[in-house]
């Protein structure tokens, strides 16, 4: 049997081949990351025959079309989170020395000390739920910085105008600095104006609170310097541009979800969106043995901490997919308004003292393991069957 550790980079990669006792098969070479690289990398390894154990680290997208190839030609490979890695080298060595031949070599060697678990082959489905949930996801936070950078100018324009909205961006206050952008033609809107606002708000957006924003922009203290509205009619068309594609992301998603119809879909306060990044983040459900497994990915399970007579558990280590976390997390607030027993079980934590944080982690592992029941038994969401 032969490991082959593989340290993955933007250009190129690094292999190293050693075999059961650790002696070194063939001595780390580089190779690029295009079609002829990965033709050497093919050839050497089956020379070696059909006993070869791969690894490599998650390192995002650089290693996903050389996963490709791996599985096209046939080879199973192992995916390891790069921090353990990381631990395993520092607690073979006190050298302070790292390069990517040295990386190959360690992965290999960590290879060798776990339970060869291969990456499962690639559902077409879940790949592009991965990559549609993740680019959402880089849109709303892009979509996000340009409402920061609207504050700074609208700070500067009219700065009482965010306040008077209570800090936020709504979608009348948004329409408003669309339409009319400066205090003097906010401050010249007619009664023909206020129509249009009253039922974009649905009725929220007063005549009182129209009157009273004219006269605000009337006697604002803003500066409404040329150069200032068009920093801000360039964040706004930026901004409309932004929410109009992560609408568009969000419709291919909730397709993309229906069509694979997950048994995850069935839990009441689990929306399309959340189920979609869920899944994408876990992959193949079967490559966890437990549901404490799937805490451990996601990052939920607290720190654990023993010394002599003394033991304590701390904060949540929070490794993993900062994406599932907050998925999972985002879950647990409607989950509580719309399902009896994981509303009855939140409150029990709060009855036992933890606060509101707290409990809300507890009702995301109890999600958590029920979703796992779900998705590995392939059965709908039951209450009665919840303990």
């Amino acid at each position: 049997m032969y490991f082959a550790g593989i340290d993955i980079s933007k250009f190129k990669h690094d292999c190293v081949v050693i075999d059961e006792i650790g002696n070194t098969i063939l001595p780390s070479w580089s190779f690029n990351n295009d079609r002829e690289g990965f033709s050497l990398l093919r050839e050497r390894l089956r020379g070696l025959g059909d006993e070869v154990k791969i690894g490599l680290e998650a390192t995002g997208h650089y290693g996903q079309n050389l996963k490709l190839f791996l599985e096209a030609n046939g080879f199973s490979f192992m995916e390891f989170n790069p921090l353990l890695v990381s631990r395993f080298a520092g607690s073979k060595t006190l050298r302070n020395t790292k390069t990517d031949p040295i990386d190959a070599h360690n992965i290999a060697r960590y290879l060798l000390t776990v339970e060869y678990q291969p990456y499962p082959p690639s559902f077409y489905h879940l790949d592009k739920l991965k990559s549609l949930t993740r680019f959402r996801d880089s849109l709303v936070r892009q979509r996000s910085r340009q409402l920061v950078e609207l504050t700074n100018v609208l700070d500067k324009v009219f700065p009482e105008f965010k306040p008077f909205f209570k800090g936020r961006f709504s979608v009348t206050a948004l329409h408003i600095l669309a339409n009319y952008q400066s205090p003097e033609r906010i401050a010249n809107m007619n009664s023909r104006s206020y129509e249009p606002l009253r039922k974009l708000s649905r009725g929220r957006f007063t005549l009182s609170d129209f009157v009273k924003l004219k006269a605000l922009a009337k006697n604002t203290v803003g500066n409404t310097s040329d150069f200032l509205l068009h920093q801000m009619s360039v964040l706004l068309e930026l901004y409309s541009q932004l929410d109009s594609k992560v609408d568009e992301l969000e419709r291919q998603i909730e397709d993309c979800i229906q069509g694979i119809d997950p048994p995850i879909l069935s839990i009441p306060g689990v929306g399309a969106l959340s189920a979609a990044v869920i899944l994408s983040e876990y992959g193949d459900f079967s490559k966890f043995k437990n549901p404490s497994k799937m805490l451990s990915f996601a990052g939920l399970e607290p720190g654990y901490f023993q010394s002599g007579q003394s033991e304590s558990t701390g904060h949540m280590v929070k490794h993993g997919s900062s994406k599932l976390r907050c998925a999972l997390m985002n879950c647990c607030l409607p989950l509580i308004s719309n399902e009896p027993v994981f509303a009855e079980y939140y409150a029990k934590k709060r009855a036992e003292g933890k606060t509101h944080l707290v409990a809300m982690t507890h009702v995301a592992k109890k999600l958590l393991r029920v979703i796992y029941t779900l998705q590995t038994k392939n059965i709908p969401y039951d209450p009665t069957l919840i303990r």
